[in-house]
């Protein structure tokens, strides 16, 4: 997939953080209970930390209890791309930024009691949140 913001390796590497990198670039995972939004409550917007696209609204997010970040659907259907994911011996469906192809976690048909039945699991470190009195 072509995405509107493309950048070299060197470029991703020098613009976020080493954390930020291992998750949004190389598909990784923080650590669960870990993450600065996780307890986030506050209205606002949840944007992708590598080019700022808008993700997901405050009020789509849930207390999932599994460690990380989780809301029931994303801005707009095209706001995020998902991807079949086979790694670590299960199949899973990896949760993209539809802006840039960076990494942001994964989405699961186990969100029981939500409008879509869904579960974004987001890493904290692929978002950036701006306060609704400042978005």
């Amino acid at each position: 997939m072509t995405y509107r913001v493309t950048k070299t390796d060197e470029q991703w590497r020098a613009e976020l953080s080493p954390q930020q990198y291992a998750v949004l670039r190389q598909a990784g995972t923080e650590r669960a209970w870990t993450g600065e939004l996780l307890d986030e409550s506050r209205a606002g917007l949840y944007t992708c930390a590598a080019c700022g696209s808008e993700l997901f609204r405050s009020g789509t997010k849930f207390d999932s209890h599994c460690g990380w970040p989780s809301f029931y659907e994303s801005v707009r259907p095209d706001a995020v791309e998902l991807i079949e994911d086979r790694s670590h011996g299960m199949v899973r469906t990896e949760v993209r930024c539809a802006n840039c192809g960076s990494h942001l976690g994964h989405v699961f048909p186990d969100g029981f009691g939500t409008p879509t039945g869904d579960r974004y699991c987001m890493n904290s470190l692929s978002l950036s949140f701006a306060p609704e009195d400042q978005a």
